[in-house]
């Protein structure tokens, strides 16, 4: 064999000798065997002529046993390799004069001792090296590069907690595969999953994860990421209470993981399963004996130190169930062992640790300890939601990780009887969302076009109906724009520094002649705080099922006598429907209070159901003025929004809103220098245009209140959809907004009793009052209304005076609330 021919197979070997120990390491578990061929090869190194291939392959070589150090978990160790192997290749790029096809390898050494050095928590030199990464991927047109490293970096983000930089990296990592045309790699769907979980966000997770699983189930040849999707799916369920589908969903991922032989994995999704079957045996006060065992046997099956985290929550979980059987002795050896959370430990196992704690200091009768072991939880908490600081849907999601902190709170404090006590435990637990100040405009020139394509799509789907054309496709293309806009706004950065929250002393002093009534439901019963005219006064009211049911009736019944022309008999028999539904509500909740309200304005804060009832209809607040808020604090930050300034009016008349042009004529007379925006002239860009920095907004448009994500809620223009998330992009929120045609005052109810919906996304961006109706509501009601309302606002009543005296001219087909400052 020539010289020549003896240098090509020993770079053959050399390589394949490397691939051998990886393998042989990984399925024999010998590391070092494994790590002795690595030195074995590197001498057959020394044995290459050039320069060139002696630095290439020792870039092989180095990288090769880095990446078998980092699987066993030996980073520092790994770390130094990958220093050696980059080295070497920027050895062999000095060079040669054509770098872009040696550029490959140069940047996955870069992004895997990046890895390496998150787990150090090196996170500096990672992220350096990420970016890195990416510059040159993108430099030399290495598109499939730049958006793995992409991906990755949004995996460091969100190790750190970030989570809205963990999904701009996602999301850009995404587009990157689809500008390629590249499949969208399996990976990157879970770790979009993992950080809305990481958000809150379980139900967009499970959406997002149902989307992947049936076309993996067909691709059998991807059994791992399978395992990965049914994992985080299983943790989706368990996040929104879906015990069953957590527990089914756990245990096939768990099958499959076993078979890989992830211990990692394994360890994970039996956790679920275990979290799915102690909140089961809590909900029902049936405790399986043998439950704790087990947990005990897994956690002790658990190698140390890979698993210590995992083997800890296994421990968590055993003790709370022993404090549930009263078993103290052995619940407190168990909490002994909980190690004190990390850097980068998740914030469920600080939660968690936070929670067993409290839970063992009650069951000792220390409710003091266990309340500071609560606060101090929900501070910990409060750190992450801060770092959000993006969508109001992330800020939101985050509470459903202390969701049962919060709940033991409310019952400790109840249990005392101690009304100011648990009002200022309702504001610490409820409503964080609204406590953020509002940035001054961030413009998201990316957010905006997919938001326009969206608009222009909705425009190509009525154009093709009108034509008789089919619209499958568009329609089709429509969703998956609407839903990639849905993800950049999770990340779109609208909102600073929280408020602090406030207390009974703090709000009192603000109150004035009105009163507050901060309703909360614990226990399966609703309970309300009474503040305001010098008392403070806790008083409970009954069930929550109760409460709730009526509520839903009674919105049931409004919707249906909403219609303008419902036939005679029809709407007498569903008014006294909704007259039963509306008296025993009131019998529930307000004349319990009746000595306590006086006979001023009311400030409601409601509770879940409670967000959907119009309350003008209620006898006891027939004809006064309400306000309602999502919380103290949000209420006060309302009313600190100044009413002097600018005077402006802006009249919107948007598209298919019959009695809307009536409506609008008659308030352009009596506003006579509004500006007034109808027909062709009632496009998005000009409504925006005009309500920046009005004093006054009145809106009779249709529009819709999503569900999914309260920033994509909106208003029809002539032009296509006014979303809310554009309203919170204005740099002079109007001052009052009234929704004339539309029930935007719903909401979705969030983690952390956290409504979400147009109307409050527009309290949280800035705006003092807003005013929608909850229920449908028809044509010529809706312009009645409005008629009363603004000739009274005219004459100088508050807008809650106002509107109260224009719903009691006919309270249930003007189902009106009046949100914010009052």
């Amino acid at each position: 064999m020539d010289r020549a021919n003896e240098q090509d197979w020993l770079t053959v070997r050399i390589r394949l000798s490397c691939l051998l120990a990886l393998h042989s390491t990984e399925v024999t578990g010998a590391v070092a065997d494994g790590l002795a061929k690595f030195d074995e090869v590197r001498e057959l190194v020394a044995s290459i002529s050039s320069p060139v291939s002696r630095a290439e392959l020792h870039g092989v070589v180095d990288h090769n046993h880095g990446t078998l150090l980092m699987a066993v978990g030996r980073n520092d160790e790994a770390t130094a390799y990958f220093d050696s192997s980059i080295a070497h290749k920027r050895d062999q790029l000095s060079r040669v004069a054509d770098q872009a096809a040696l550029m490959g390898p140069y940047i996955g050494t870069l992004a895997t001792r990046a890895m390496a050095c998150t787990r150090l928590g090196e996170l500096g030199r990672a992220r350096a090296d990420l970016v890195e990464a990416i510059e040159l991927a993108e430099k030399h047109d290495r598109g499939t590069d730049a958006a793995d490293v992409r991906r990755t970096l949004g995996g460091l983000e969100l190790r750190v907690g970030d989570v809205p930089a963990a999904l701009r990296h996602y999301n850009e990592s995404e587009r990157g595969y689809q500008e390629l045309g590249a499949e969208i790699p399996a990976r990157l769907r879970i770790e979009q999953a993992q950080a809305l979980l990481a958000a809150g966000l379980a139900d967009e997770a499970g959406r997002h994860l149902d989307e992947v699983l049936p076309i993996m189930r067909e691709q059998r040849s991807v059994n791992r990421d399978l395992s990965d999707v049914e994992q985080y799916r299983a943790a989706a369920a368990l996040m929104n209470g879906d015990l069953e589908l957590a527990k089914t969903l756990a245990a096939s991922a768990r099958r499959r993981m076993v078979r890989w032989g992830c211990q990692t994995c394994v360890a994970n999704t039996t956790l679920i399963g275990f979290h799915a079957e102690l909140r089961e045996a809590l909900a029902t006060s049936e405790f399986p004996a043998g439950l704790p065992s087990r947990m005990l046997r897994a956690a002790d099956a658990m190698p140390v130190p890979r698993l210590a985290e995992q083997a800890a929550v296994a421990r968590m979980l055993a003790a709370r169930l022993e404090i549930a059987r009263r078993r103290l002795a052995k619940a407190d050896e168990l909490v002994a062992r909980i190690p004190r959370p990390g850097k980068l430990t998740s914030i469920d196992y600080q939660l968690l640790r936070r929670l067993c704690r409290a839970e063992l200091a009650v069951a000792r009768g220390e409710r003091g300890k266990a309340l500071a072991e609560i606060r101090a939880g929900l501070a910990e908490l409060d750190r992450v939601r801060d770092r959000m600081g993006a969508g109001l849907e992330l800020v939101s999601g985050v509470a459903v990780h202390g969701r049962e902190l919060a709940e033991l709170a409310i019952r400790l404090v109840l249990a005392d009887g101690n009304a100011r006590k648990l009002f200022d435990w309702l504001e610490r637990t409820r409503a964080q969302t609204y406590r953020y100040e509002r940035l001054a405009r961030v413009d998201d020139p990316e957010l905006a076009e997919r938001i326009a394509e969206v608009r222009g799509l909705e425009q190509a789907i009525h154009q093709a109906q009108h034509d008789g054309h089919p619209v499958a496709a568009l329609r089709a293309r429509h969703a998956e724009r609407l839903r990639e806009a849905h993800r950049l706004g999770w990340h779109s950065s609208r909102w600073g520094a929280p408020r602090p929250v406030v207390t009974a002393s703090g709000v009192a002093g603000q109150l004035g002649d009105r009163v507050l009534v901060s309703f909360a439901t614990s226990g399966g019963e609703v309970v309300a705080v009474v503040l305001g005219r010098g008392r403070c006064e806790l008083v409970r009211l009954g069930p929550a099922g109760t409460a709730a049911e009526n509520a839903r009736m009674l919105h049931t019944d409004l919707d249906v006598l909403a219609p303008d022309n419902l036939p005679a008999a029809l709407a007498d028999t569903v008014r006294a429907s909704a007259r039963k539904r509306a008296d025993l509500l009131d019998t529930q909740l307000l004349r319990p209070l009746a000595g306590l309200l006086g006979d001023g304005e009311v400030v409601v804060v409601p509770t879940g159901a409670l967000y959907a009832v119009p309350w003008g209809v209620l006898p006891s607040l027939r004809g006064r003025p309400v306000a309602v808020a999502p919380s103290a604090t949000a209420w006060l930050a309302s009313a600190k929004v100044p009413v002097t300034g600018a005077a402006d009016v802006v009249l919107v008349c948007g598209p298919n809103v019959p009695g809307a042009l009536g409506e609008v004529g008659k308030l352009a007379v009596r506003f006579r220098t509004a500006s007034v925006l109808d027909g062709d002239r009632a496009t998005v860009a000009s409504v925006l245009s005009e309500l920046d920095g009005a004093a006054l907004a009145h809106i009779a448009a249709h529009g819709s209140h999503e569900p999914e994500n309260a920033l994509f809620s909106r208003l029809e223009m002539t032009d296509g959809s006014l979303y809310a998330h554009e309203m919170t992009g204005l740099g002079r929120p109007p001052r009052q907004v009234v929704f004339a045609a539309c029930d935007l005052a719903l909401n979705r109810i969030r983690p952390g009793d956290e409504p979400l919906g147009f109307a409050s996304v527009l309290l949280a961006g800035g705006s003092r009052t807003v005013l929608a109706p909850v229920c449908r509501v028809g044509d010529e009601a809706a312009a009645s209304t409005m008629d009363d309302y603004h000739r009274t606002l005219a004459a100088g009543a508050s807008p809650a005076a106002a509107l109260a005296e224009a719903i009691a001219a006919d309270p249930f087909r003007r189902p009106f609330v009046c949100l914010g400052a009052g």
